[in-house]
């Protein structure tokens, strides 16, 4: 297993998970900005720069099943109180292979966009680009560890035809050849979980990020 999260990351991305030993690996945050927990099946990952032994302590306070101690809200809130960060909530952690070939739909791209997403976006995430199709954005850009990153929106009188599956699809095309291309569903947003498997996002685990104040 990798000995940083980009080297985890690009392993799972390519189907090479960490152990499924009931573990956790605690990793040195790739930058300021970036800090959190993901959990994979049976083996979770901290990348914090808090002492390791801290976490590992708390972990073992925990009356929970271990293989769930990770994303606990009891650590989770220990864990953002140490940090003084906040989190928004626990995310479903996808992955797709980049795709050759013609884009899905019409896009533009938009220079300055000022859509509220986007502007989200820009403060997680560097390099922004964005691209709008008629009733829906596509958003492209480096996140967690330099990892290529992408999100969508659809406007409401543009769902229920396709077009989520659409911009997903095209992200895939957006991205450079040969990266791959990460997303975050949130588990209750059953319609983006579905629009992201059907562009063939695969899941690869949960995923918690600890927000800088």
């Amino acid at each position: 297993m990798g000995r940083t999260l980009a080297e985890i990351l690009d392993a799972a991305a390519r189907g090479k998970f960490p152990p499924p030993d009931g573990t956790t690996t605690v990793v040195a945050q790739p930058s300021h900005r970036d800090a959190g927990v993901i959990a994979f099946t049976a083996h979770s990952v901290v990348f914090t720069d808090e002492d390791p032994l801290w976490v590992r302590t708390a972990l073992a306070s925990l009356d929970c099943d271990e293989l769930a101690g990770t994303m606990n809200p009891r650590f989770l809130a220990a864990l953002l109180s140490r940090t003084g960060r906040a989190t928004d909530t626990i995310d479903l952690l996808t992955v797709a292979a980049s795709l050759p070939g013609e884009l899905p739909l019409e896009l533009r791209e938009v220079a300055d966009p000022d859509h509220p997403r986007v502007l989200r976006a820009r403060k997680r995430r560097d390099d922004v680009r964005v691209w709008a199709a008629d009733g829906g954005v596509v958003i492209l850009g480096r996140g967690v560890a330099g990892r290529w990153e992408t999100a969508i929106e659809v406007d409401e009188g543009a769902r229920h035809r396709g077009l989520g599956r659409a911009l997903a699809t095209a992200a895939r095309h957006l991205v450079p050849a040969g990266e791959p291309v990460w997303s975050q569903q949130a588990a209750g947003n059953a319609r983006s979980v579905r629009a992201f498997q059907a562009a063939g996002f695969r899941p690869v685990g949960a995923e918690a990020l600890l927000i800088a104040s």
